[in-house]
């Protein structure tokens, strides 16, 4: 017998969602909390995984509704599919480019990379251990990078994924 892994919704329908930001800090924090057991390294892992990709799915969906609007067509699909991890930490990482957005946005970045290179480690470093405390301190990171892009201005917002999604040409 065969089940279904997943359900697409017809395209232009609107009412799909997201993968939420939010939810996916939610999650990471759940890998934490496993009553009397201590989470393993995997769940310290996964967890800060997770956190970063809060991260990632926040720029993303933040994206296609900045550039397209709330209408979940192929046109805003494309958009939130079209963030690239590197291109996106190595503008991230660049001081003099996030020098001209204002400092909720600057944050975000700086969280980006952190926990960009911390997933890396957590997905493929396994002489690295992880403790509890650090991964909730990753979590938290996260979470407040999310708030400080979210309190920056539209236009703000609007020129930060401008800048990860479209290549750069001189005026």
């Amino acid at each position: 017998m065969m089940t279904a892994r997943k359900q697409n919704s017809p395209e232009g329908g609107g009412t799909e969602r997201a993968i939420n930001p939010r939810d996916l800090i939610k999650t990471a924090r759940g890998m934490m909390v496993l009553g009397p057991q201590q989470p393993t390294q995997t769940d310290l892992r996964r967890a800060v995984s997770t956190a970063y990709y809060a991260l990632f799915h926040c720029l993303a969906l933040s994206g296609a509704d900045l550039l397209i609007g709330a209408e979940r067509d192929s046109a805003w699909h494309q958009v939130y599919r079209a963030l690239e991890h590197g291109k996106t930490m190595r503008i991230c990482d660049d001081d003099q480019r996030m020098a001209e957005f204002p400092e909720g946005i600057r944050e975000f970045a700086e969280a980006f990379v952190i926990l960009q290179r911390e997933r890396q480690q957590a997905d493929y470093a396994l002489e690295v251990r992880y403790n509890e405390t650090f991964v909730l301190e990753e979590i938290n990171r996260a979470e407040k990078a999310i708030s400080h892009y979210e309190r920056a201005g539209v236009q703000a917002r609007r020129r930060f994924v401008a800048l990860m999604l479209f290549r750069q040409r001189p005026l």
